[in-house]
Order: structure tokens, then C-alpha cells, then sequence
């Protein structure tokens, strides 16, 4: 059987801005069906490598082809709609449907306007007056409803909550046209693309599967390139051991082989200690974060005052790493409005621990002085900063949030939106706060910035609270999530993420109030669970010390064993009986975690 066409083709395209060489003999090409998902830093070429698959830019040389008849649809990060024009004008034209009932009655039709939330617009709404986020969604629904070969996609998911991206990736999966889509969101990337694209130093990179595929395949060709950065590695190291200790089909999709990557992050730890940080955080906090209580609180609209919270109690503790999500509207960013202290309450109270030091990061970018140049503006909050153990310099941190040396003596008035978002982002970490609230952290940020973020976050000794549409962001840095879903009400989700989605599938069923969502409870755990009698919490309680115990000689006996493999470097066969008994250590060590937090669990009843 013949491989199918491609419907475009890049030969040899090569492009420059100015003396900058963005794309340096790129040949490849786009097949019908496939999936394509492109990755890359901010300004590595990610957009002009779209504006040549699109034809809206042509190449200072090579060739650029498509197939005759190819019907494509581009979204680009503009949002630009006809002036004068209302929802049905850009979504539904008389072009493609000369009545009403001819998208009435086709169910994808009214599963993109409900999806997009445009039944909420209103269909002859005005697109002028609205926000940058809905006319977003109205130039996406546009392409969406069209009968496609090809969509080509710029940024997505910007603008979309949670529960939107989940709808769009369902979508465009079912989708028979082919796709290629720049985003930062690796969870959308993983359930999409079947292929994924990175943009880097002039070249574009193949890579089969999603994100979780990019990123071992990336670690391989780390592991087999000396000229790799170390530190570069050590981000891809930690990448890894969060994906294997994830869902299995993380790692399923490589057809490629992976002991060599696997092999990478033998050693890893875990991404942080939750344990140890949870301590540290608690002498340095207290007991006590925040306290709200029987909260209302109510936003004026042009229908009349719109209750947000209803008698809402919630204790957030030292160390608490947890994610907000819930519908538009519902009330997200306000909530962290009270409780840092931008809004107060109707009624009820926001009380706030003493030893709080708190770093807001709001979705606006905040003043930035424009005359300073980037090293400056971070080293006027301070030249060193300690995140948990570690103490990193301005340099080092502006480094790795993707300011190159070159680039930190730039003006911060010449920075891009998405730069100025990262040098906020910055700033906010050098004050070495022991509370980070922050609000969609990820918007306009690379992957690559993303992982550094969460590094730095692995190690932060405080509480963090985050709101955030990015899946992968919240699984990744926080231990819980709470939702709000417009009753007035938060909600703590044992299940996380997907419970909050399977929930409002079944119609927003009501969630249990979580008045006590700051207390620690493992996410997956049942929503209701039965009371433990006294004996059994105290049988469970010396359990807990035994294994407590258990572990402290297993890292004993660990770290001799490594101890003991350096020296036998040169004795393969004394080494390969150390390394058998290394890996049972290992084993037995997760064996008896799993057992110390099910006794742990049972002890606090």
C-alpha cells in the first residue's frame, strides 16, 4: 500500500530575520491524517515555521509546496475578525449555511459552539466589544466547523479552562483532517499528536508520539551528544522520573528504544521530598497560612450583585501545594484576590498567618521599570536568592528562565509580552517569599521555561497555590487539587483533574465541601471514607513507626551499597552482584512507602 501524499512540502527552506537565521535548510512535510504538535523555546522560530507551512510568509530560499485542491484553515495568535461582525457572522456565514437548520440539525456543529461556551455569547452578539479570550474562541470555532485537510493551529488552548481543552483535544483527536499545532501544553500535546516537531537552532527535530515521547527521545539524544549542557540534562533527568512514575501510557507510545533514556534516571530522586519540605515549610510558617471563614462574597454586574462564595470555610496549611480549577467565571481569581488581600470579603473573614511573606503573580505583568536592562530589574530585588537548599545568583535564575547571557543586558521596554511575563515571574522569586499564589503561571511560557519553573518549585520550601488551565502544570507541582463550580462553594478532588472532568460530564454533580482541602490527604483517595476505631489507629500508628524505621536502615544499606559500587568499578562481576542487590534495596524501599502511607493514612483516622 502507497504512503499517502503530503499536502504540504518544505524543501530545503531557509529563513532569516535580519542577521538572525530562524530556519537553516529544513526540508519536511505534512501527510494527510497526521497529527503534529511543535515545540520549542520562545523565538526559536516556531511561528515562522507555520507562516511557511501556510503560505503566509515565503522563504529566502527552498521550496514551499501544496497539494492542488488542499483546503486549510489557520489560526493564527492575532485574533483578528472582520470589524462590524456578531458571532453567527465569523462562526455560522451564509457561505456555508444558507439556513439555520442546516447547522442545527449537525451535531459537530453544536458540539463546537457548546464546547467553545458561544451558546453563552449569544450568536448575534458583536465580536468588537469583547475580550482577546472570546474573540479567540470565536476564531477557532470558525476553523473548527469548516471541512478541512488541514488546521493549522497557533496557541490554542490560550484562553481555554481546563475543562476546554479536554473538549478541544477530544475534538480535534476524532478529527479525519490533518493538524499542526503550536502549544505549551504538554498534557494536549500528549493526547493529540501523533507526531511532534522541535524548533531549535535552525533545525526542526522529528520526533515520534506526543510530549512524553519528545522528552525521552530527547533525553537520548542528550545522553549521546557530548556538546549537551549539563544542566540541560539534569531538567530532562527530572522530566523523566516524573513520567515513569506517572500513568503507563506515558511511556507506551515510543516505538523507539528506551533503556538507554531509562538509564538516565536510574538515580533520580524524586522530584521533591514532600515530607521534608512540609517540615521545613511548617517552622518557617507556622501553623497557620490562611483561614477563611463562612466567606461571601459577591461581584457587581449589569444584572445585579453576583454571588461568588456562600459561607465558604477553607484552611490552607504550611507546605500545601494545591491547584485550583472550575468553570470561567466561577471564581478563581478572586478567591486569591482575598486571600492576599487585593479585595475583601462581604461577609466572614480572611485570616492570614503572621510569618506570611507572600509573591502574587497575577495574569497582568505588572510595572516593569522599561530604562532598566533585564539583570538589573532582578538584581534591584536582590543579587542572590536561596529557593530551599539551593542558592542561586539573578544571573543564574534569569538563566534559566531562558535569559542567555546576551539577553539579560536587553532593556526590559524592548521585551516581548512573554518575555516581561517571565522577568515578573522572576522578580517575584528573588524576594524569596515562603507563599506563591499564582495565577495561570504558564501563559506565555516554553516548555522549557515550564520545566526550570518546576524545578525551581520541586525545591520551594513553602505553600503554593495555583490556578492554572495546564494540566501537566498542576499534576506536576501540586499534591491536591480544589474546585469551584459556581455554587458558591470549594470542593476538595481526591482524583484530581480528571474527577473535576468526569464530574461536570455527569452534569456538575455536587462536590463535598472542603472546608479542611488545606489537610493533607493522598490524591486518589476515596471521597468518603469510613470512621477507624481507636484500637486500629493506634495499631496502625506503631505500624507506621516500624516502617518509619524500615526505611532509615534501607537508606542506610543504600547509600554503603553505592559506597560500594564506586569502589568495585573496575570488578564487573563484584559489581553486577552489588547492582542486584541495589535494585532489591530499591524495590523493597517502594514496597515499604506504600506500606508506611497506607499506615500513615490509617493512623489520623
Amino acid at each position: 500500500m502507497s504512503a499517502p501524499l503530503n499536502l504540504v512540502n518544505l524543501e530545503r527552506v531557509h529563513k532569516a530575520h535580519g542577521t538572525t537565521v530562524i530556519l537553516d535548510d529544513v526540508s519536511l512535510g505534512v501527510a494527510a491524517g497526521e497529527r503534529i504538535g511543535v515545540v520549542g523555546r520562545n523565538g526559536g522560530g516556531k511561528s515562522t515555521l507555520l507562516s511557511m507551512i501556510t503560505g503566509a510568509d515565503e522563504p529566502d530560499s527552498g521550496r514551499v509546496t501544496h497539494r492542488g485542491d488542499l483546503a486549510m484553515g489557520v489560526l493564527d495568535q492575532s485574533g483578528t475578525l472582520p470589524p462590524g461582525a456578531t458571532v453567527r457572522d465569523v462562526v455560522l456565514p451564509p457561505s456555508m449555511f444558507a439556513a439555520e437548520h442546516e447547522w442545527a440539525g449537525d451535531p459537530a456543529v453544536r458540539s463546537v459552539l457548546t464546547g467553545l461556551e458561544l451558546d453563552r455569547l449569544g450568536l448575534d452578539a458583536p465580536v468588537a466589544p469583547m475580550s482577546g479570550g472570546e474573540r479567540r474562541r470565536v476564531a477557532l470555532a470558525a476553523q473548527l466547523i469548516r471541512p478541512l485537510d488541514l488546521l493549522v493551529l497557533d496557541e490554542p488552548t490560550n484562553h481555554l479552562d481546563v475543562e476546554g481543552v479536554a473538549w478541544l483535544a477530544e475534538y480535534v483527536r476524532a478529527r479525519a483532517g490533518g493538524l499542526v499545532v503550536v502549544t505549551h501544553d504538554r498534557w494536549f500535546l500528549d493526547e493529540v499528536c501523533t507526531t511532534t516537531w522541535e524548533v531549535a537552532d535552525g533545525s526542526v527535530f522529528s520526533y515520534e508520539g506526543g510530549y512524553s515521547a519528545y522528552t525521552l527521545a530527547r533525553a537520548e539524544r542528550a545522553r549521546i551528544s557530548a556538546a549537551t549542557e549539563e544542566r540541560r540534562l539534569n531538567l530532562v533527568r527530572k522530566e523523566l522520573a516524573w513520567l515513569r512514575r506517572g500513568p503507563p501510557a506515558r511511556t507506551s507510545k515510543p516505538k523507539f528504544r528506551i533503556e538507554a533514556a531509562q538509564a538516565l534516571i536510574a538515580d533520580e530522586p524524586p522530584p521533591r521530598d514532600s515530607m521534608a519540605l512540609a517540615g521545613f515549610a511548617a517552622r518557617r510558617l507556622g501553623k497557620t497560612v490562611y483561614d477563611v471563614e463562612d466567606v461571601d462574597y459577591a461581584v457587581p454586574t449589569d444584572d445585579g450583585p453576583r454571588t461568588l462564595f456562600r459561607d465558604l470555610s477553607w484552611h490552607v496549611g504550611p507546605g500545601d501545594r494545591i491547584g485550583i480549577v472550575g468553570v470561567n467565571g466561577a471564581g478563581k481569581t478572586s478567591l486569591l484576590r482575598l486571600l492576599v488581600g487585593e479585595t475583601t470579603p462581604d461577609a466572614g473573614k480572611v485570616v492570614v498567618g503572621q510569618t506570611v511573606a507572600v509573591a502574587y503573580l497575577s495574569q497582568h505583568v505588572t510595572e516593569l521599570p522599561p530604562r532598566a536592562r533585564v539583570l538589573e530589574a532582578v538584581q534591584d530585588v536582590a543579587r542572590v536568592a536561596r529557593i530551599g537548599n539551593q542558592e542561586i545568583s539573578a544571573s543564574s535564575l534569569a538563566e534559566r528562565f531562558g535569559f542567555a547571557a546576551n539577553r539579560q543586558w536587553t532593556p526590559v521596554g524592548d521585551l516581548s509580552g512573554g518575555e516581561r511575563r517571565r522577568l515578573q515571574l522572576l522578580r517575584l522569586l528573588m524576594a524569596e517569599p515562603n507563599v506563591l499564589v499564582l495565577d495561570e503561571p504558564t501563559n506565555d511560557l516554553d516548555i522549557d521555561t515550564l520545566t526550570a519553573l518546576e524545578d525551581l518549585l520541586d525545591n520551594f520550601p513553602g505553600t503554593v497555590l495555583v490556578v492554572s488551565h495546564d494540566r501537566y502544570f498542576v499534576d506536576r507541582v501540586c499534591d491536591k487539587v480544589v474546585a469551584l463550580l459556581g455554587d458558591g462553594s470549594l470542593a476538595e478532588l481526591p482524583g484530581g483533574v480528571e474527577e473535576y472532568l468526569r464530574r461536570r460530564a455527569a452534569g456538575g454533580a455536587p462536590l463535598t465541601t472542603a472546608a479542611g482541602a488545606g489537610t493533607t490527604k493522598p490524591v486518589g483517595a476515596p471521597s468518603s471514607a469510613p470512621a477507624v476505631s481507636a484500637a486500629d489507629a493506634r495499631a496502625a500508628k506503631k505500624e507506621a513507626a516500624r516502617l518509619e524505621r524500615r526505611m532509615l536502615k534501607l537508606d542506610a544499606d543504600e547509600k554503603k551499597l553505592h559506597e560500594q559500587l564506586a569502589d568495585a568499578a573496575a570488578d564487573y562481576a563484584k559489581a553486577a552482584e552489588l547492582d542486584a542487590r541495589l535494585r532489591a534495596v530499591h524495590a523493597e524501599k517502594e514496597q515499604v512507602e506504600e506500606e508506611w502511607l497506607a499506615a500513615a493514612e490509617l493512623a489520623e483516622g
